[in-house]
């Protein structure tokens, strides 16, 4: 194996792997700075031993393992932390942790316990998300900015801040309980969703579909799920992440290219991760009517789960739906959304107006999403050089190759 083929074997593998490598090792230094920073230092030390000593035959175990050493060397050296030395030694000598919760009231899970202890109040909400993507969902600054629709500098300074912040404020790696717990979900149920989206459509690289990032989101949302049963939006976070899931087997080619949803094999879509998402939005309906803005995107979902055929798809009704999530959440995205169902239901003039009435926002100025679906509309509308010029204005901001492909065969097209 050449040293460059061992290179991308280790970001693949640290990439899927970060997330439990930091919790673990938080857990132990109870320090989210220090635990990714400890996580660095392993990289670099399979950096130096694989491309001589080949990849092991787990490198994921070979990364936490080496992690979990450094920590403890670390906390020994340290003779303040000597009594959570001889906790962290009994922790290592137990059996390999579950990462499913032992009973309702706890979280056995590392890494759950990470994503609550980055979401502490003491934290502004844009800190907690930033800096869970990072340390939870392996993302780069560039890709969280992507996610919020700000500038990239912005994203490094709070996800620095924060690390501080926690520092300082001598925070807990901790699972939160009672009223302290519910605090802080808001915050948890972004986080889980943003990192799904980033692994549902790719900031940037060569794939659309990153599935480990969108298996990881689905596995946090399950175990949230069945720990707070009377949480209506828990359950419709999950019912959007399983029904969103279902699609992933038809959303791409066999080449790797996006295929648009109008153009899927719906034969394709696992009904299994259906009927879970609908099993799941019956349970937010019935704790709390399905009114938060997850469960609202959870019965957007659905509507398109239940039309057999992209034509039998109830416009109308999803529509209405993204009213009401715009009543609930507003958001330029949310109105660019509601401007294709529009579209559908009522024409493309009708959804056009609603586009370029969202042209001046300044945070989808760089939004390779609003020239795409304006080049559609225009498309639509027999306007075909407005339309080849926004697809390749589109294709010019995404930083993603797949979509960048799709968006220049469209404008050729």
């Amino acid at each position: 194996m050449t040293a460059q083929t061992v290179e991308e074997t280790l970001d693949t593998v640290f990439r899927m792997e970060s997330a439990r490598i930091i919790a673990t090792v938080a857990r132990i230094v109870r320090d989210v700075g220090i635990a990714e920073e400890i996580a660095q230092d392993a990289l670099v030390a399979a950096l130096e031993q694989w491309p001589r000593a080949g990849v092991p035959d787990r490198p994921g175990a070979w990364l936490t393992a080496t992690a979990k050493h450094r920590a403890v060397d670390l906390v020994r050296r340290r003779e303040t932390y000597a009594r959570k030395l001889a906790e962290a030694g009994r922790e290592l000598t137990e059996s390999a942790y579950d990462p499913e919760p032992s009973g309702p009231g706890d979280i056995d899970d590392d890494v759950l316990r990470l994503v609550f202890t980055t979401c502490h109040p003491v934290l502004s909400a844009e800190a907690r998300t930033a800096l869970t993507l990072r340390l939870l969902g392996g993302l780069r600054t560039d890709e969280i900015a992507r996610a919020f629709l700000v500038p990239e500098p912005t994203v490094a300074a709070r996800i620095t801040r924060a690390k501080r912040t926690l520092a300082k404020s001598g925070v807990e790696f901790e699972v939160p309980y009672g009223e302290d717990r519910a605090a802080r979900l808001g915050s948890v149920l972004e986080v889980i969703y943003l990192i799904f989206n980033e692994g549902y459509a790719a900031t940037a690289g060569d794939d659309l579909l990153r599935p480990a990032l969108c298996e990881d989101a689905l596995r946090l949302a399950r175990v949230l799920a069945a720990l707070m049963p009377r949480e209506g939006e828990v359950h419709g976070l999950a019912a959007l992440l399983e029904i969103q899931a279902s699609r992933t087997a038809a959303r791409t080619g066999p080449d790797g290219q996006p295929v648009l949803l109008a153009d899927q094999d719906r034969r394709r879509w696992d009904r299994l991760l259906i009927r879970r998402g609908y099993a799941a939005l019956e349970r937010a309906v019935a704790a709390d009517g399905a009114t938060g803005p997850y469960a609202l995107q959870a019965a957007i979902a659905a509507c398109h789960a239940r039309a057999a055929r992209y034509e039998e798809t109830d416009w109308a009704t999803i529509a209405a739906l993204y009213r009401r999530l715009a009543a609930v959440a507003p958001s330029p995205v949310v109105e660019l959304n509601r401007a294709v169902a529009v579209s559908m239901a009522e024409g493309p003039e009708a959804g056009l107006a609603l586009v370029d009435a969202l042209a001046a926002e300044p945070a989808l100025d760089r939004y390779h999403l609003l020239p795409s679906v304006r080049g559609d509309l225009l498309a639509r509308l027999g306007r075909e050089a407005e339309a080849r010029a926004e697809f390749a204005r589109a294709a010019e901001l995404t930083r993603n190759e797949r979509e960048r492909a799709l968006l220049l065969r469209r404008a050729a097209g």
